[in-house]
C-alpha cells in the first residue's frame, strides 16, 4: 500500500519504477521484502513442522518485525535499512538451522523423538497451568 500512496504523492504512474528518491526507496523496499518472502515462508513451514512450533513462531514474529523496521527505515533513508536487514538475515539463518536440525532428527534418527523432546523441553509450556 505504501508504494501506491507514494506513487500518488509524486504522481508516478505504473509501470514506471523511477522518479522521486522517496518513491524509489519505497518501491525497492517493497520489492526486497517480496523477494525474501518465499524463503521465509518455506523455512517457517519446515522448521515449524520438524523442529518446534513455538520457537519457530517466535522467530517468525521477530522476522516480520525486523522486516517492518527494514521497510520503515529504507523509506526514510537507504542507510536506515541496514540494522533491520542484518537482524532479518540472522533470523533467516536461525530458521534454516532449526529446519535442518528438525529434518536431521526426523529422517536420520527416527527414534530420536525423545532426543527432540529433551531438546525442546525447556521451551514447552507446562500443562500444570
Amino acid at each position: 500500500m505504501q508504494v501506491i500512496y507514494t506513487r500518488r504523492k509524486y504522481r508516478i504512474s505504473p509501470p514506471e519504477t523511477t522518479g522521486h528518491p522517496e518513491f524509489e526507496r519505497t518501491f525497492r523496499a517493497q520489492a526486497n521484502c517480496s523477494e525474501y518472502f518465499p524463503i521465509f515462508i518455506s523455512l517457517l513451514w519446515v522448521a515449524g513442522i520438524f523442529f518446534h512450533q513455538g520457537v519457530t513462531a517466535a522467530c517468525g514474529l521477530l522476522y516480520l518485525y525486523a522486516r517492518l523496521k527494514y521497510f520503515q527505515g529504507y523509506t526514510v533513508a537507504a542507510q536506515g535499512r541496514l540494522a533491520p536487514l542484518y537482524a532479518s538475515a540472522w533470523l533467516l539463518w536461525l530458521l534454516l538451522g532449526l529446519a535442518l536440525a528438525g529434518l536431521l532428527a526426523h529422517f536420520l534418527w527416527p527414534s530420536s523423538s525423545s532426543w527432540m523432546s529433551a531438546l525442546a523441553w525447556p521451551l514447552q509450556l507446562r500443562s500444570a497451568w
